[in-house]
Order: structure tokens, then C-alpha cells, then sequence
């Protein structure tokens, strides 16, 4: 059995959407899309919680709503939901809290080379 010993440790936000955010699950673009949503509220939580600076929410929020609304165009741009997902990613990077989000940001990409 693991102990782990937290004392000291303050967390203001934890990425964790266990079973509320999954692309590895997803198996058609209608989840893609889904899912791509879903990690925009969780955008909206870290900001809430303090865990996101608001200036960098908002920018990242835009480039998965334009992934969004790409997504759901009848003939969807793989490249350019693409391009908005790692734009996402590159300001989210070298932000502590945002370690899970970014993992959410490679997967989704990865769902997207897949279902697009």
C-alpha cells in the first residue's frame, strides 16, 4: 500500500476529469467534439480557481472555440483544428497547473488525426 505524505502542500487547482474528459475513448468526430468542449469548461475552472492567468484563459479558450467551430463545419479542416489545438497547448505550456490540460491537448489532437 502507497503512503504519501502531503504536509505542506497547498493545491489551488488539479486538473482531474476522470471520466468527464476522455478522448481516448471517443470513436467518432460527434465525441471529438464533445470532449473538445468539455476541456473548454475546465479551461473556465482552472480560471476560477486562480490556477490560469485570465488573460491566458481567454486565449486559450479562443483557439478551442475556433477548433470547435471548425470541427463542426460540414467539411471540416483537419489542419486547422489541428493548428488551434497546439496553439492552445503552446500557452498553456510552462504553466504548472496546466500539466493535465496539455495532456488533453495531445490526445485530442490524436483523436482529431484519427476522425477527421
Amino acid at each position: 500500500m502507497a503512503v504519501f505524505d502531503q504536509r505542506g502542500q497547498h493545491v489551488i487547482y488539479q486538473f482531474n476529469a476522470a471520466g468527464d474528459i476522455n478522448f481516448g475513448a471517443v470513436q467518432n468526430r460527434l465525441e471529438v467534439i464533445d470532449q473538445l468542449e468539455k476541456l473548454q469548461t475546465e479551461v473556465n475552472k482552472a480560471t476560477e480557481q486562480g490556477a490560469l492567468d485570465e488573460e491566458v484563459a481567454v486565449d486559450v479558450e479562443g483557439k478551442l472555440k475556433k477548433a470547435v467551430i471548425q470541427a463542426k463545419k460540414p467539411e471540416p479542416d483537419k489542419k486547422n483544428i489541428l493548428a488551434r489545438l497546439n496553439e492552445a497547448k503552446a500557452l498553456l505550456e510552462g504553466v504548472a497547473a496546466a500539466g493535465g490540460m496539455i495532456t488533453a491537448l495531445v490526445q485530442a489532437a490524436e483523436a482529431v488525426q484519427k476522425f477527421f
